[in-house]
């Protein structure tokens, strides 16, 4: 520590801040100790298996995490992707939202949407991923 001053007054001033300051400490260490209990009791209960867990899964040897290729997409969404070029924009393309094939920022859309998009001949359904097919709609 530097050097302290050697006059009364400032000395108790220094005290008194730091008084304040081990009472504010103490105050905030015991918040932190009680939220830190709350969650190592949360994550216990978490670890737990549950009754319901054990009766419907038994647990397999040698089971790990599901594969790489396992879908990770609930449901189906749609995504219309435009592209700007030199020459002009050509057309939209309309995508299955999983679609591997799409460029750029797509905007998702909704299926009322997509139809919609799809009736309209500067736009296109992607022929990889054929959303056309998806919302049951025939193209040809």
């Amino acid at each position: 520590m530097t050097e302290l001053p050697p006059d009364p007054p400032r000395l108790r001033a220094i005290l008194a801040h730091l008084d304040r300051q081990v009472a504010e400490t103490d105050t905030i260490g015991r918040y932190l100790r009680l939220q830190r209990d709350a969650v190592q009791k949360a994550l216990a209960r978490a670890e737990q298996p549950s009754p319901r867990r054990q009766r419907l899964a038994p647990p397999v040897k040698g089971a790990g995490p599901l594969p790489a290729f396992a879908p990770t997409h609930v449901g189906t969404g749609f995504v219309v992707q435009q592209k700007r070029t030199p020459a002009g924009p050509e057309p939209a393309l309309i995508h299955l939202a999983h679609c591997s094939m799409i460029e750029g920022t797509p905007h998702r859309i909704r299926a009322d949407e997509a139809r919609a998009a799809l009736t309209d001949p500067t736009v296109a359904p992607c022929t990889f991923c054929r959303p056309d097919t998806e919302l049951g709609i025939d193209l040809a």
